[in-house]
């Protein structure tokens, strides 16, 4: 139900594994972020035991039907279908998306990373229903994400597919994330920015009055 219209759930986007944080469990900070606005999920866990994904995979998916909004799983296909995730997000060098799609169904969301624009095209041919795009500013939270590469592409992208839906992913924050919606992504999508707060409600409230000033 949330593929039609994805687009209206990628403004404050979380993506998150099941570390938690300073003593407090991944599902409270999820409860959190989503009080405070966050309008979907990623569960990025490349760690944990398979059987500890799926249990508080379960309970994250749970909790995202709660609120109504789309959990996805990066990178396992098998992994989304066990939760009946509500999508998947694979990178360059995952299952391809088009194939992802055939597993999933037609109903399910399949995002697709890029960080040039060949790697955009190669989204778009492979039929992603968003990208996420980066990364934009330097990030600490994904080893692999390469030098930051700024909103320039951003633009370009919007430029030559202007229905695109579009996330920038990598070092965004509050102080950081109005550049990314001028240069056309439809939301952000952030891991530190609330994982790691205090407050994560207010971290995602934030985030959101930056990325949509004023909504409620």
């Amino acid at each position: 139900m949330f593929r039609s219209d994805v687009r209206r759930y990628l403004s404050v986007y979380l993506v998150m594994d099941l570390s938690g944080h300073e003593g407090r469990p991944p599902l409270e900070i999820a409860r959190a972020a989503l009080d405070g606005g966050t309008k979907m999920i990623q569960l990025r866990e490349k760690k944990a035991p398979l059987s500890r994904v799926i249990d508080e995979g379960r309970a994250l998916r749970e909790l995202c039907r709660e609120y109504g909004v789309p959990f996805l799983v990066n990178d396992r296909v098998d992994v989304a279908l066990a939760l009946d995730a509500d999508g998947v997000h694979v990178g360059q060098d995952d299952l391809p998306g088009s194939e992802a799609r055939k597993l999933l169904g037609e109903h399910k969301i399949i995002g697709i990373s890029a960080g040039t624009m060949a790697e955009a095209e190669w989204a778009v041919a492979q039929g992603a229903d968003y990208l996420g795009v980066g990364a934009v500013y330097s990030t600490l939270t994904k080893g692999d994400a390469g030098a930051p590469i700024g909103t320039g592409l951003i633009a370009e992208i919007k430029q030559r597919w202007p229905r695109i839906a579009m996330v920038g992913i990598g070092g965004i924050d509050a102080s950081n994330a109005e550049p990314v919606i001028q240069a056309g992504a439809d939301g952000v999508a952030v891991v530190s920015a609330i994982v790691r707060q205090s407050d994560p409600s207010s971290a995602a409230r934030q985030l959101k009055q930056k990325v949509c000033p004023g909504r409620s």
